[in-house]
């Protein structure tokens, strides 16, 4: 495993960053241009982890070698024996090189625990803050016998498995009884090799002797701190530190060439979804800001936020774009797909299309409406995957509310963490959403999904950068998220959008304010408007907000007025009287052209689409 880089962040002047993804290996470089840092040049090659090549570093070395010859820098030594560091010249090599890597499946993780909604909930949140897929969840009240769990650890084979319960000094008998029952399944690792599965031991203390008597002579037993030490806190990092840690020794030095790749890398290498949560952790802690973070791909959607410095992330590994398409029409149901469609559709063919799309899962739209529906199953999508990181990202449960015998068991924390009130900024990536033919479409299919409250600022990643920069902020934190504002984060713009009810027959909004040319805006809003106005990212903006209507809240409290500065972006500032949550006609005859309205107001699919100041910016 590759030493933490011994380079100094001060001298640093140029960095090679790699993500080794499970179909492309991204390459990217990171200098220093007039005393900032930019993201310059990138490139990309299919990777090469499985047959006929079976070696990682001929893909990395191949998106390296195309960014050498854009940039007219020698990147990769003549002997093809990896990159050169440190930088020579500033036409050969580069200070540092950095990787990420999610090839192979990335990392598969069974994780148990004693009480499902307890310890086992802690055991994943550990995991899945690694970077890991959470294959299975066992606990002791999780209604399958024995023989059932055990037959489903031996079918899984993961690269590890996470092992909690109990508070220290708490229950000894059932975490006995989950360990007795790993030890009959004897499970085995997904990549063989006769190397022994590691088993991390990250619950009650007093039972590591227990542990290793049981586990220790079938598995590479690691016990570090509960993760669950008292009802009231959770302990999380040293068993994310040790999952990264055997990630490298054990799941990455089996798979081909890993091991040639961590002896290039000046920083260890880290699992993809663990460096992106990493710089949204790193951006949220830096700008005092509340972060929800997306990348919707073909099988899976990651969902990551970070409120008041508690980070959380989830895997929908059911909910994606193309490998997964069937899955968000049976979970959400051909309605809710339908009513994101603003043209006249009936029920069959929109079946049949979205059928299509699962068939032939790498195609991407040929025209408009293809375009449409695929927007409007990425809103689904989103929205699911969102109320399921809603459900997980919840204060502790089993914490005792009162000191009394009838409150000895009732739960607290089933009120999510995630306040869209105190959201500030949502970033979205994957290709739906960093990809779509206009910025503005990007825009509305995020306010459609998250709805989200008050204001918000709306981004999408440019390039799906934020791993290779979560990486970097291990080594230059201030590198990584000068590199994020300027160069990874394509700004859309805020959305201003109060919440309540009222009546839909008065006037419910008042904006004014002062605009970028200095003449004066005061504009009046109903319920169910959208609309959207120019304003630059480098425009900043004051605007007095005051509800018309008592019941309005724009994150101060029912009828009481708010002012802000916002910024503008790619798309702009939009206005979403919409109300919270949006509610559409079940009828295609009223809903088709509301949805029209909405394409038209945003400049979706045509011409127009901004409103221009009235005050004439």
């Amino acid at each position: 495993m590759a030493a933490p880089t011994t380079v100094d962040p001060t001298t640093l002047r140029s960095v090679l960053a790699t993500d080794c993804g499970s179909t492309t290996t991204k390459a990217i470089l990171i200098e220093k241009v007039d005393g900032a840092w930019r993201q310059t040049w990138r490139g990309e090659a299919p990777t090469t982890v499985e047959a006929p090549f079976e070696d990682v570093t001929r893909g990395v070395l191949n998106a390296a070698q195309e960014v050498a010859e854009l940039s007219g820098r020698k990147l990769v030594k003549d002997d093809g024996s990896g990159v050169i560091t440190p930088q020579q010249s500033p036409t050969e090599g580069v200070d540092v090189y950095i990787s990420t890597s999610s090839a192979g499946g990335g990392l598969q993780l069974v994780v148990g625990g004693v009480v499902r909604s307890m310890s086992a909930e802690s055991a994943q949140r550990a995991a899945l803050g690694a970077g890991a897929i959470v294959m299975d969840a066992f606990a002791t009240n999780d209604k399958r016998r024995p023989h059932e769990q055990i037959e489903r650890v031996r079918q899984l084979r993961p690269d590890m498995i996470l092992l909690a319960g109990g508070i220290d000094g708490g229950t000894r008998k059932h975490v006995v009884a989950q360990a007795e029952m790993l030890a009959a399944a004897r499970p085995r690792t997904r990549l063989g090799g006769g190397f022994d599965l590691p088993i991390i031991f990250a619950g009650n203390q007093e039972v590591a002797e227990d542990m290793q008597r049981i586990l220790g002579p079938i598995s590479d037993l690691q016990i570090v701190p509960n993760v669950r030490p008292v009802m009231e806190r959770e302990d999380l990092g040293p068993a994310r530190d040790k999952i990264h840690d055997l990630f490298m020794e054990h799941v990455m030095a089996q798979a081909p060439g890993y091991g040639k790749l961590m002896a290039w890398a000046d920083a260890p290498i880290m699992p993809t979804p663990g460096a992106v949560g990493l710089i949204m952790q790193t951006i949220a802690r830096q700008r005092g800001i509340n972060v929800l973070g997306v990348d919707i791909g073909g099988a899976t959607t990651d969902v990551f936020s970070v409120f008041d410095g508690i980070f959380n992330r989830t895997v929908s590994a059911n909910l994606g774009m193309s490998y997964s398409v069937s899955n968000v029409l049976a979970e959400a149901g051909l309605p809710a797909i339908l009513r994101w469609v603003p043209f006249p559709i009936d029920e069959k063919q929109l079946r049949n299309r979205i059928g299509n799309k699962m068939i032939r899962p790498t195609t991407i739209p040929e025209t408009l409406e293809e375009l449409k529906i695929e927007q409007a199953i990425a809103r689904e999508a989103l929205r699911l995957a969102f109320i399921q990181h809603k459900e997980f990202a919840v204060a502790l449960k089993g914490v005792q509310q009162e000191r009394t015998i009838a409150d000895a068991f009732r739960q607290v924390g089933q009120e999510t963490l995630v306040q869209m009130m105190k959201l500030d900024l949502i970033v979205g990536s994957g290709g739906v959403l960093s990809h779509a033919p206009r910025r503005s479409q990007s825009m509305r299919m995020m306010m459609d999904a998250y709805a989200p409250e008050g204001v918000t600022e709306l981004a999408v990643d440019s390039i799906f950068m934020m791993p290779h920069l979560g990486v970097l902020s291990t080594i230059h934190e201030e590198a990584a998220t000068e590199v994020f504002e300027k160069d990874c984060l394509v700004w859309l713009g805020t959305c201003i959008a109060p919440i309540g009810e009222c009546k839909p027959d008065r006037e419910a909004l008042r904006v004014q304010g002062t605009l970028p040319d200095g003449s004066a805006l005061d504009e009046r809003f109903s319920l169910g408007q959208l609309r959207l106005y120019p304003l630059e990212r480098d425009e900043q903006i004051e605007l007095q907000l005051t509800p018309l209507q008592n019941t309005l809240d724009l994150g101060e409290g029912p009828g009481k007025p708010i002012t802000v500065k916002v910024r503008g972006g790619q798309v702009g500032l939009a206005i979403d009287l919409r109300g919270r949550p949006i509610v559409m006609p079940e009828s295609p005859e009223q809903r088709v052209p509301l949805l029209q309205a909405w394409v038209e107001a945003m400049g979706e699919y045509g011409p127009g689409g901004q409103s221009r100041w009235t005050g004439g910016h």
